[in-house]
């Protein structure tokens, strides 16, 4: 089999596509074959060892963690998958390595496709549905007829808030690049300021504030907040983390691998309320070139890069 890899932290010149042996699925494991997998920024961040805390100085290490696929084995306790099943889901932030052939993941972090999203569809979801679900439903406990704002609406977890928040029956208004403001009008967001704007005009008018891009001052965010409003960041940075130990609205997100939320994801997309867009597929053998485009000069720009496996 092969995957992309690394032998030590570092730059995307230290990623190579190496031959591996995939590991028999452990209790509550799966092993799945790949067949896409979706880039996010937080995989070249744990590559170059923002995370060495948590993954370790064990080498070499894989890459990727959004994917879908087919079930080419389960372990023992496994209960709701079984081989042959199609899937998506994410592989654990230590063991990571869905930028490969095969990826053993936890039976938690993987649920059933639906029928009707392509193998590449699938893969896009995971990461940015799960936050966005988590952010704006569990972390800011959005009610039908609220008002939500998201900073940085047409990212990736940006996108999925609106669209999830949409679905919750609230409204919903975001920030973007001026040359973007279409995309987000046809989303259905209202209203739409630029980056670095004047919240004066929106003071008092959101139930949540929803900071994607980690770019939206504390004090813009809570002159925008309606009385007893909540401002949530899914960027748990020190100064992030500090912010939300003190009293008061700010609230940050660590995404977990919850399966009922992921199942919910994957309804929300085989429905058609979801959708992550794809701005260009690769096969494996190309993906370190493409990888490295999208770190350094992120391209392609609106949508997901993702890997194909054949």
């Amino acid at each position: 089999m092969k995957r992309i890899q690394y032998h030590q932290y570092g730059g995307p010149e230290v990623m190579r596509l190496e031959d591996f042996e995939p590991a028999r699925p452990g209790s509550g494991e799966v092993l799945v074959r790949v067949r896409a997998a979706a880039a996010n920024p937080m995989d070249w961040g744990i590559r170059s060892g923002a995370m060495k805390m948590v993954t370790g100085r064990k080498f070499p290490r894989a890459l990727g963690y959004d994917f879908a696929g087919i079930v080419e084995a389960v372990g023992k306790d496994v209960t709701r998958l079984a081989v042959g099943d199609e899937v998506l889901g994410g592989a654990s932030i230590k063991a990571s390595g869905a930028f490969a052939e095969m990826v053993l993941a936890e039976e938690r972090g993987v649920v059933n496709k639906p029928a009707n999203l392509s193998f590449e569809e699938a893969a896009a979801i995971p990461t940015v549905g799960l936050t966005a679900l988590q952010a704006v439903v569990k972390k800011g406990k959005l009610q039908r007829g609220q008002s939500v704002f998201i900073s940085g609406c047409l990212g990736g977890v940006g996108r999925a808030g609106a669209q999830i928040a949409l679905a919750h029956g609230a409204s919903v208004g975001g920030s973007c690049r001026a040359t973007a403001t279409q995309d987000a009008r046809d989303l259905g967001l209202d209203p739409i300021v630029e980056f670095g704007f004047d919240p004066t005009g929106l003071s008092g008018r959101f139930d949540l504030v929803l900071d994607t891009a980690d770019t939206l001052p504390t004090d813009a965010a809570k002159k925008m907040l309606k009385p007893g409003g909540r401002i949530v960041s899914i960027h748990p940075t020190p100064a992030n983390m500090a912010k939300s130990a003190l009293p008061g609205p700010y609230n940050v997100l660590i995404t977990r691998p919850v399966t009922a939320d992921l199942e919910e994801v994957a309804r929300a997309a085989g429905r058609g309320t979801l959708r992550v867009p794809i701005a260009r597929t690769v096969p494996l053998t190309d993906a370190i070139k493409a990888l490295t485009e999208l770190e350094r000069e992120g391209t392609p720009k609106g949508g997901k890069l993702v890997i194909t496996t054949g």
